[in-house]
């Protein structure tokens, strides 16, 4: 098991980690989420456990489980869900360090490669742009420019 330094949240049995240095949104970025149908897993940090089935999961450590942090409020009980399976990240960066148009990227977690995205957490249409990814990513709908200068 590895303790790492996200937020996760899951939608229909899947889950993302949001991560990113303080302040970028993580907590923010679930709260929207949450008001959208995902569910809480974890808040702020989470554990992952690589499970013989070769998929990576998403538990949230006992001492946080059920509370999120809403800055300036204090820590809300909130339902939760654990055991969860993580298909994406997404880093949580300042608008001016993202890419336009970035090559596909992943991070190595417990030895697993899983898909990376980058994205400014405080974004109004962030939570959309999360759903839009998840749905490219499973049905493959992806454009690759440097395919079409081949």
């Amino acid at each position: 098991m590895n303790r790492i330094h996200a937020t996760c949240v899951a939608f229909e049995g899947q889950a993302i980690l949001l991560q990113g240095a303080s302040e970028s949104g993580k907590s923010d970025l679930a709260l929207r989420l949450m008001d959208q149908g995902w569910h809480l897993v974890a808040d702020d940090y989470t554990e992952l456990t690589l499970e013989e089935d070769g998929q990576l999961y998403a538990s949230p450590p006992d001492t946080l489980k059920g509370l999120i942090e809403i800055r300036g409020i204090g820590l809300i009980r909130v339902p939760y869900k654990t055991h969860v399976p993580v298909i994406a990240i997404f880093d949580l960066q300042d608008l001016n360090k993202i890419e336009r148009l970035p090559k596909p990227a992943h991070l190595s977690l417990e030895g697993l490669r899983v898909p990376l995205y980058t994205l400014h957490g405080l974004d109004a249409s962030a939570p959309a742009k999360i759903r839009l990814t998840l749905k490219a990513q499973a049905e493959h709908l992806f454009y690759n420019l440097e395919a079409e200068d081949a």
